[in-house]
């Protein structure tokens, strides 16, 4: 999105309390739970994570924790916890976050520098590719998506922030440091 049209701090965080993100909505949670089942899969309870954007309801972290992980929060709104960003972690969850980044790069080199080697990067949004078509596709209506992702896109942030592993399973986005 060009710059002009980016939202302000006051209307982002009005966009985004309209998000029904409540801990105990079983439809939030079942959107959530493919991520969090991949973490599962690939990270050890013991390890140290981080979800970045977690947003007024930290909904990953509840199911986490329920498999017995700790895992820290920062959310620029609602969960600002800057301590939480002045220390490295095995693994950070983003989840429908990347699209509000008005400063990718900036975002992504943050984020690598907050991993440890061999951390993973878990990335929850919808990439866009040839298939979809732009104009009818709900996803760029939202005011506060201010950048789209391709795989080409992911691939040059792998190569970019020295990543590397990339993988692209639907959805969900995981490079590996």
């Amino acid at each position: 999105m060009d710059q002009a049209f980016w939202p302000n701090e006051e209307t982002e965080k009005l966009r985004y309390i309209e998000h029904n993100n409540d801990v105990s909505d079983p439809r939030y949670q079942s959107f959530l739970k493919p991520i969090v089942e991949k973490v599962i899969r690939h990270q050890k309870a013991s390890d140290k994570g981080l979800d970045y954007g977690a947003g007024p309801g930290p909904v990953v972290q509840y199911l986490l924790e329920q498999e017995g992980f700790k895992i820290k929060l920062y959310d620029p709104f609602f969960q600002n916890y800057p301590d939480n960003l002045k220390q490295t972690y095995d693994f950070i969850i983003i989840t429908e976050v990347v699209e509000h980044f008005h400063s990718p790069k900036k975002e992504f080199q943050k984020l690598a520098n907050l991993l440890e080697p061999g951390g993973s990067l878990y990335i929850l949004t919808y990439p866009y590719n040839d298939s979809i078509d732009f104009e009818s596709w709900y996803y760029k209506n939202d005011r506060t998506h201010t950048f789209f992702y391709t795989a080409e896109a992911f691939e040059w942030i792998r190569e970019h922030y020295t990543f590397r592993k990339l993988d692209i399973e639907g959805r969900i986005i995981r490079l590996q440091k």
